[in-house]
């Protein structure tokens, strides 16, 4: 599956790959990393993360880059498929003492030519806020380590908010900020806003207002990593304790749960309609689960190592309103059917909706999404019809050989399984996988949890969710604006029966063995099992970045050189070989 040969082809790192709609080429001029190139010593380093922002000037040369190496930070033009970079000029350059950036978010709303507001977390737990074209640092929160103390784990500017950011830690915790207050001298005390199965969140309790506006508690170990919902009114959250939970932001609601394989989850991601969430971890799968009804539909194998990042491609995500057809892989074709661009996610959004809201299934849908791991392989993966909406099992029984040739294959996977209505998974060892199937998903052999809900959800949650699903984009477009009156406001609106105490979050220790076999955690013969379309090579170090930009796939590894993968018919391919695009001569 990954390779095509063994022994030495199997350790070649690739440079290109081919999928349906073409040829994706690195190119070696758009790598960024440290100006001289050296790698750096990343044993016991935090990974390297990369952010992006476009600042809509006019020179259409808007998107700048930062990322992180060891102690440093770097901000630079991003020239993307279209010149070589200049690593001898950063815009910005940040060396840091006693601690590490761990990772950034760039405030898309606010930013322009003259400024932009950037928060770097750091791996003693402190949040700056900097601006990297004024060359500013305008504050430090958590200076003191008054908030906590453990590693930043993830920040992220809370969807449609000038002010408000969201920060989580490796103590599990997540603290709700706004750039406007100050951290105050004296550690906080907490009051019990909202309790629930293995999650509290408290206000922040004084007599003028301080940061943080709220601590939340969230399952067991390390929090992981969150990801704000598309329309940003619901956050998913992975931790080490194996658990995604799925809340409403506003109203503090769990609205769901999942269980990993065996194992940490690492990494979520929301699809571009917000129906879907893809998670990876330390089972080396990656995980599709059904926001609608909160259960898993599919896992993918095809890492060999803990799976780091996830993230969908917007602009790969095929909605068609014909029968189903193979997408040809013309850009043209594929920007006038979708509408995609800036406006993408608003395209896809109505049509997901329209798709959704009829049973004559008018509209066809894949979604493409990627992954990254230890492994050091990037893997790319379609969501296709025949998983999203299944009408009837296929009788035949489903054979795996090709997808389970993992070095240590998930727990529970090999052989019979107990309740595995005699479905056995063979495991071929060391053997040769044969040529991947035209399609990449593989028959459903089960309705065992076709209908189920997560057991978290009850009727009042599961209808109200509902009922916001099938909102219109204009209808969510309207109750958005006053967003951040709502949060600053939105405290004393929340009722507690339990508001006056200060009782933290009932933990309960969760038996792996409990969970597998039910909604929350289902075996792997009884739900579809995804192949990768492709699975390479592409880094000699653990990747630890993939994101998807309108011309290019960017991906970054451990060894601190971030990489950019031309789209097919982005650059111009002769004699196998690609001529950089110096000029607008090109359609790029």
């Amino acid at each position: 599956m990954a390779t095509e040969g063994g022994g030495k082809e199997m350790n070649e790192i690739k440079t290109q790959f081919t999928t349906r709609e073409g040829l994706y080429k690195l190119l070696p001029h758009s790598e960024y990393s440290r100006p001289n190139r050296v790698p750096f010593n990343s044993q016991g380093s935090n990974p390297v993360r990369v952010s992006f922002v476009n600042l809509n000037d006019q020179s259409g040369n808007g998107d700048r880059l930062c990322f992180n190496v060891g102690r440093e930070l770097y901000f630079y033009i991003y020239k993307g498929v279209r010149k070589a970079a200049d690593l001898s000029k950063p815009i910005d350059k940040r060396i840091y003492k006693g601690t590490q950036p761990t990772c950034h978010d760039f405030n898309h709303l606010t930013a322009t030519a003259e400024s932009v507001s950037l928060l770097v977390g750091f791996s003693a737990g402190q949040v700056q806020l900097i601006d990297p074209i004024k060359k500013e640092t305008s504050k430090l929160f958590n200076e003191e380590r008054l908030i906590d103390k453990s590693r930043v784990t993830c920040v992220k500017w809370v969807p449609g908010s000038e002010s408000l950011f969201l920060v989580a830690h490796s103590s599990g915790n997540m603290y709700l900020y706004n750039v406007e207050h100050t951290c105050g001298t004296t550690a906080p005390h907490y009051q019990l806003l909202k309790q629930g199965e293995n999650f509290a969140v408290h206000t922040c309790k004084s007599k003028s207002t301080r940061n943080p506006l709220l601590k939340w508690t969230v399952g067991e170990g390390a929090l992981n990593e969150f990801a704000f919902s598309p329309d940003g009114k619901f956050l998913a959250c992975v931790s080490q304790d194996g658990f995604l939970r799925v809340f409403n932001f506003d109203s503090v609601e769990l609205h769901g749960t999942m269980k990993s394989y065996f194992g940490g989850l690492l990494c979520v991601c929301w699809s571009p309609d917000g129906k879907y969430i893809v998670t990876g971890g330390e089972d080396d799968l990656v995980t599709v689960w059904s926001f609608v009804d909160c259960r898993v539909i599919a896992r993918g194998h095809g890492h060999k190592s803990w799976v780091s990042v996830v993230a969908f491609d917007p602009y790969t995500t095929s909605v068609e309103e014909s029968d189903p057809m193979e997408f040809s892989g013309s850009d043209e074709d594929f920007q006038d059917l979708l509408h995609f661009g800036r406006d993408r996610a608003n395209s896809t959004q109505s049509r997901l909706s329209k798709r959704n809201s009829t049973d004559s299934r008018p509209v066809s849908v894949t979604y493409r999404f990627g992954s990254v791991g230890q492994d050091t392989q990037l893997c790319l993966w379609d969501l296709t019809e025949d998983i999203l909406f299944p009408h009837q099992p296929l009788s035949r029984a489903r054979t795996h050989t090709n997808v389970m040739n993992a070095t240590s294959p998930p727990a529970g996977s090999g052989g019979t399984n107990p309740g595995s209505n005699g479905n056995s998974i063979t495991m071929p060892g060391n053997s040769v996988p044969p040529p991947l199937p035209r399609s990449n998903s593989l028959p459903h052999s089960a309705v065992s949890n076709a209908g189920s809900k997560s057991s978290v959800l009850d009727g009042a949650i599961a209808s109200g969710v509902s009922k916001f699903a099938t909102l219109s984009l204009h209808d969510r477009k309207e109750r958005h604006h006053d967003k951040d009156h709502k949060r600053n406001h939105s405290m004393g609106h929340i009722s507690s029966k339990s508001s006056d105490k200060l009782n933290l979050v009932t933990k309960t220790k969760t038996d792996p063995a409990k969970t597998l076999g039910t909604s929350l955690c289902p075996r792997m013969e009884d739900v579809p099992l995804l192949e990768p379309l492709i699975c390479k090579k592409i880094a000699h170090e653990r990747l630890t970045v993939l994101i998807f930009l309108e011309d290019c796939i960017v991906t970054a590894c451990q060894e601190g050189f971030i990489c950019t993968w031309a789209r097919p018919g982005k650059v111009e391919i002769t004699g196998g070989k690609s001529n950089d695009i110096q000029d607008n001569n090109h359609a790029y």
